[in-house]
């Protein structure tokens, strides 16, 4: 049987007959209906990472706070304002939640197109903010949007419908991944002239992880894998900054007031930390020594105060939530649910590639780079994305709850 057939029903829902849903529902049946509504499991991780990254973005960013004339020396102004995205995120988390997995579909596309013109629009002059040399935010009055951050959602959403869509042709160079490669490239060069390395990472990951575990063939994967090496390794020794970094990565002692100045203020946080931390509040390192403190090196700032045992707790939350995301992944797809399948290991893909990344820059695992500890640093555009893609993930685990009862979601 073509894998066109196999799929229909899924891209012409009317067409079904039988649906294919409910056949799955009997070969389930006889491990009875799910006890609750949602993973429970899934949602207190996440609720735990949310209001440890609210408390330690407070702990760390206070002395900046209060001595910076940009927050008015207020020392909750970074509190203040992350609660406050946080709210926000929390509220279109929930709404993102009442919106049915075959509408996220429908807008799929028109969602990446919208992607893309905002990566555009911030990097016309006058428009884009930049900060430090990077123009990655749109001013929006109080609060700064980052179309990278949003673009991480709407390319697993792309990436997911585009599988499902050609499915039948995922075998092909051609008609299959060449399509998919050429608009990533280009998304790519966007993110490159702001320049955000560390998005460019995220999203190539994302939608070729989905279109790997869609089918895409493996000698292809294998390819691409490849040229993607190579093609970073190219990007890093073009130009200085990333080169710099590197260096500075291998042997931030050598330089420790310039190149390594970053990792290695980081690492000495990890060392104060020891087992059990300094005690809340009680680091040093936050103290100007820090750079971005509540921000990329928030994990730095939590094994300084609460020790080997803060990151364990961190590092285990963030695993379960990524396995949850993959589980329901599985799920959906057994029950034949495939764009929500892959929009949810799309989601765990996001997650535990960008948590990895981090915690890897934080302990001297990796080189450094900018890239926030999703759930927990600072910056509206990375909470309020992430609560909306959690929103998805339950979303995707509720329906397929329903479906396991018999019910229709």
């Amino acid at each position: 049987m073509k894998l066109a057939n196999v799929f229909g029903g899924l891209l012409h829902p009317a067409e079904q007959k039988p649906d294919p849903a409910q056949r799955a529902v009997q070969r389930l049946a006889k491990g009875g209906a799910p006890a609750r509504e949602l993973d429970l499991l899934l949602i207190w991780s996440a609720v735990a990472l949310l209001l440890l990254g609210l408390v330690m973005v407070y702990s760390a960013s206070i002395a900046f706070a209060e001595g910076s004339r940009f927050t008015g020396y207020q020392s909750h102004y970074f509190l203040m304002r992350h609660a406050v995205f946080l709210a926000i995120g929390i509220g279109l988390g929930l709404v993102s939640f009442q919106l049915p997995m075959a509408r996220w579909q429908q807008l799929a596309p028109a969602l990446f197109v919208a992607g893309v013109v905002l990566l555009i629009v911030v990097l016309i002059p006058g428009v884009g903010r930049e900060v430090n040399g990077a123009q990655r935010w749109l001013s929006l009055g109080p609060v700064n949007l980052q179309p990278s951050e949003l673009m991480k959602i709407f390319a697993a959403l792309y990436a997911a419908d585009y599988t499902v869509r050609k499915l039948d042709v995922m075998g092909s160079f051609i008609k299959g991944f060449l399509p998919m490669l050429v608009v990533i490239l280009f998304v790519g060069f966007l993110l490159l002239r702001e320049p955000d390395f560390g998005a460019f990472v995220v999203i190539t990951t994302i939608a070729f992880g989905v279109l790997f575990l869609g089918g895409l063939n493996v000698r292809v994967f294998g390819l691409l894998a490849v040229l993607a090496l190579i093609g970073f390794v190219i990007l890093i020794w073009t130009s200085p900054y990333r080169r710099d970094r590197i260096f500075g990565f291998m042997d931030p002692w050598q330089d420790a007031f310039g190149k390594g100045y970053q990792l290695s203020h980081s690492l000495i946080a990890f060392g104060r930390g020891e087992w059990f931390g300094v005690g809340l509040g009680g680091s040093v390192e936050k103290l100007f020594y820090l750079p971005e403190a509540h921000t990329d090196f928030l994990l730095a700032v939590i094994a300084e105060e609460l020790g080997f045992v803060g990151v364990l707790t961190v590092v285990v939350l963030f695993a379960i939530i990524v396995q949850r995301a993959f589980l329901i992944g599985r799920e959906a797809i057994r029950l034949e649910r495939y764009f929500s399948g892959l929009v949810a290991q799309g989601i765990g893909l996001w997650i535990g590639v960008q948590s990895f990344i981090n915690m890897g820059v934080n302990m001297g695992l990796l080189p450094t780079k900018g890239l926030t500890l999703p759930l927990m640093s600072f910056g509206g555009s990375g909470i309020v994305a992430n609560c909306i893609a959690l929103g998805i993930l339950l979303r995707i685990d509720w329906e397929v709850r329903q479906l396991k009862r018999g019910a229709t979601p």
